[in-house]
């Protein structure tokens, strides 16, 4: 489901930048939001929220084992793109089943009690 609607938004997202880039080159997209503070503040704005998402995808990418890298330099030089296509081949691990006792569902108390530190033994003189 999540890749259906990941590519539902990337192919009209990918038309309306190819007609951009088609009327008004790179930088015809770029410098309108140096006219005004009203268009700075949307692209400090895009600057923002994709390097949340950057920054997401390396903690992602790297605790699924797969390099940022590539995601992030398509971010930087493609915009949305980058995490767009990240969603669209991501394979996310399976659920864990919450029925079969796994770690993830267990008590906070339960998984309190078992990452509480031990206190060191301590050796009393013998007399």
């Amino acid at each position: 489901m999540q890749r259906v609607v990941v590519a539902l938004a990337l192919i009209p997202f990918s038309v309306l930048t190819g007609l951009a880039l088609w009327f008004h080159g790179y930088w015809g997209i770029l410098e309108p939001r140096f006219k005004s503070f009203g268009a700075a503040q949307v692209f400090a704005d895009l600057v923002i929220a994709l390097t949340m998402a950057m920054i997401w995808i390396w903690h992602d990418a790297r605790r699924l084992g797969r390099n940022p890298w590539p995601w992030i330099a398509i971010t930087l030089a493609f915009g949305s793109f980058g995490p767009l296509f990240y969603l669209l081949t991501r394979n996310a691990p399976k659920r864990l089943d919450p029925v079969r006792g796994s770690r993830a569902f267990q008590s906070i108390p339960a998984m309190l009690s078992a990452r509480a530190p031990q206190a060191p033994e301590t050796r009393t003189a013998q007399p």
